[in-house]
């Protein structure tokens, strides 16, 4: 971030902690042999084709979006973008990729990386419940959810949105509350897949174990086991 808004002479539009994010203005195979990656292995994969349509059409506002090893691809349109974005630049964040989803994957750096908030946590800042619905909860519940958005309502993200987190050993999928844009999911065997439609799914794996479309603002989590898995699975990958 400093170096896109102090030096001048350099500008970064990704970068990765153990990982590799790569981004490009084409299309899906033509990025994909550009940057070889057919040459690459991994466990955890996440990828975004996408026309933007309210923002520029560049490298750097290509998907995902990442910070050390935290990424997010997004589906959707943020009308709370600009409170989003004043309240990360108190915590130093600089916004300068030009399109709102640059601000989830700040948002999901500073609530689960810095401030330690679970899964569960995120998700109820993002697509908090509705006022009413809180109301109509038992004592505990509606305490914490209250406290959640009463401390963190600068970071509800207003709009239709379904998104996929990912970092080391963990992959999530979110969509706003009343799930305005589609997030379905798969398992097969110890894989999990999620998409925004199931075609994508069944075109990788034709022949899922379970298949299932969460509800909006529900969380959907996916962990590595252990380090074992890891190596067994880029192992078998190799």
């Amino acid at each position: 971030m400093r170096i896109n808004t102090e030096t001048g002479k350099a500008f970064v539009f990704s970068s990765g902690k153990n990982m590799g994010v790569f981004k490009g203005v084409g299309f899906p195979e033509d990025v994909a042999e550009f940057f070889c990656l057919e040459d690459y292995a991994g466990y955890l994969w996440t990828v975004h084709g996408r026309f933007p349509t309210n923002t520029p059409g560049w490298w750097g506002g290509a998907h995902p979006f990442n910070i050390l090893d935290w990424t997010v691809v997004h589906n959707g349109e943020l009308s709370s973008y600009g409170i989003n974005r004043r309240y990360l630049e108190m915590y130093g964040y600089k916004c300068t990729m030009q399109t709102d989803t640059e601000v989830m994957a700040y948002a999901v750096d500073l609530l689960m990386r810095r401030q330690g908030l679970s899964v569960e946590m995120m998700a109820k800042v993002f697509a908090a419940p509705l006022w009413s619905e809180i109301d109509e909860m038992n004592p505990e519940q509606r305490r914490l959810n209250t406290l959640l958005r009463q401390t963190y309502g600068s970071l509800l993200m207003n709009g239709p949105f379904g998104i996929l987190i990912a970092h080391h050993g963990e992959m999530i999928g979110l969509t706003d509350r009343i799930k305005l844009r589609p997030l379905v999911a798969g398992t097969r065997g110890d894989i999990l897949y999620m998409s925004s439609e199931e075609a994508a799914m069944r075109l990788v794996s034709p022949s899922l174990d379970k298949f299932w479309s969460p509800r909006g603002g529900e969380p959907v989590v996916g962990k590595l086991r252990s380090q074992k898995a890891f190596e067994t699975a880029m192992g078998t990958r190799r």
